[in-house]
């Protein structure tokens, strides 16, 4: 039965009535109800969690643990490829001008490449990406495989006014990518990202012979998916993972779709035996021309007049940017702060502790930013369950004090320090600062 505000009472075997309404089937009472009569109002489930007429704490408590979540994840050491060698290839077919996803599919995977080519080579400075479009039945080369992030999003861009047409080529965009990925090191990895919105794909030949090509290649293959899924998209990616089927994953929304994007920016678990030996790389630390008083000369790389730059240690040619591979002689050239930033990913930070209230007492503020942290008050003592949420004392996802603990150096830390540490700093604040074993060793010294 329904009552004046359109609202219906819960059932006697605490049932939700609102699963049964929403399909538009019979009730307990015998009447039929149509579907829309059943649709939840969502502003009706926002309470008040202090009291006091106010969603501040609520929704500070949703924001901290959407951002928590993203944070939680598997540490354990694992042996990882750092110099990677990945092709991104981006369905351009008809199915991408839906607009389930706004503006549409075309416009917003344009949008999020650009930001995964970012965050690709600001987790993996020496590592190389090229970009591949796939329409009208042919794959078609967008950006040629370099360690240029600047190029490839600028050409990226030049994508926007170009319609999507005709039916996708699956096969010829992994041919291609084979041909990309051919003269790699073995050293590397050989990686293939597919961002795919058609429920089909247009191939000259047998797919199957090309799986097994990529297989004996050693090409890692990844699909992101926009509309469901696809048989023979399932089976490529099993196939050339070694039987792992979690690389291949459906976007149920835009935001979803924008962390399946992003978690491709990890490098994925050396599994080969060529990639697990030791081997030495040349590479070079070119010294750099400030632009101030020099006179103007051609860049290798681009073949364009500039002042600055940086010389190869190899052959003394000049080079725009950094890190990229010498035109001249292939020596692969970096900065030593690039070595630095792939290093994080083989012994990643630890995820840090929710802390209760009864070891808040310890802290009055962040250890890094130093602000302020919540005192304690009889209504935060209470556990409090808020209906339709994560349950704050239970979930160990947000803490109920608003503080979080290294598990090494006991520091506590803010929500905004804890995000910045795991996903831009890569290293505790509390750790790098922690110079008790410098204190004994100078005691050790002075004795």
């Amino acid at each position: 039965m329904s009552d004046s505000d359109g609202e219906y009472q819960a059932s006697d075997d605490g049932a939700n009535p609102n699963e049964e309404l929403a399909t538009g089937t019979t009730t307990k009472t015998g009447k039929q109800r149509a579907a829309w009569e059943g649709v939840q109002r969502s502003w009706a489930a926002v309470l008040d969690s202090a009291g006091d007429g106010s969603i501040d704490s609520m929704v500070q408590t949703l924001r901290e643990s959407k951002q928590r979540k993203r944070l939680m994840k598997d540490t354990t050491p694992l042996q990882r490829g750092i110099i990677r060698h990945l092709v991104l290839i981006l369905d351009m077919s008809f199915a991408m001008v839906e607009k389930d996803m706004r503006p549409t599919r075309q416009l917003l995977t344009i949008r999020y490449a650009s930001e995964f080519i970012t965050e690709y080579f600001e987790q993996n400075p020496i590592s190389q990406l090229a970009i591949i479009g796939l329409r009208d039945g042919v794959a078609e080369m967008i950006s040629v495989m370099g360690g240029n992030s600047t190029d490839h999003i600028e050409k990226l861009k030049l994508q926007r006014g170009k319609e999507a047409a005709g039916a996708p080529s699956l096969q010829n965009g992994l041919e291609m990518s084979r041909a990309q990925l051919f003269h790699t090191p073995a050293h590397g990895t050989r990686e293939v990202l597919i961002i795919y919105g058609a429920l089909l794909t247009s191939d000259p030949g047998d797919m199957h012979k090309t799986i097994e090509m990529l297989k004996k290649d050693k090409i890692r293959v990844s699909i992101v998916g926009l509309a469901a899924q696809v048989a023979i998209c399932a089976e490529l990616c099993k196939k050339t993972n070694h039987g792992d089927d979690k690389n291949y994953s459906v976007a149920t929304d835009d935001h979803h779709f924008r962390e399946l994007f992003m978690k491709l920016t990890t490098p994925p678990i050396t599994r080969t035996k060529e990639q697990s030996q030791a081997s030495l790389l040349s590479m070079g630390f070119p010294s750099r021309i400030s632009g101030a008083g020099q006179t103007m000369s051609f860049c290798v790389c681009h073949n364009k007049l500039c002042s600055g730059g940086y010389l190869c240690s190899r052959c003394q040619s000049k080079v725009c940017s950094l890190p990229s591979e010498c035109p001249v002689c292939g020596l692969t050239l970096i900065l030593s702060t690039h070595l630095a930033r792939s290093y994080h990913h083989l012994f990643p930070l630890q995820n840090w502790a929710a802390v209760s209230w009864k070891d808040a007492v310890r802290s009055v503020a962040c250890y890094a930013c130093q602000s302020p942290f919540l005192k304690l008050s009889k209504a935060k003592e209470k556990e409090t369950e808020i209906e339709g949420m994560v349950k704050i004392v239970e979930s160990k996802i947000v803490s109920e004090s608003g503080r979080y603990a290294c598990p090494v150096c006991r520091k506590h830390f803010c929500i905004d320090c804890d995000v910045f540490a795991h996903e831009v700093l890569h290293n505790c604040a509390g750790c790098q600062s922690d110079t008790r074993g410098l204190a004994d060793e100078s005691v050790e010294f002075a004795a």
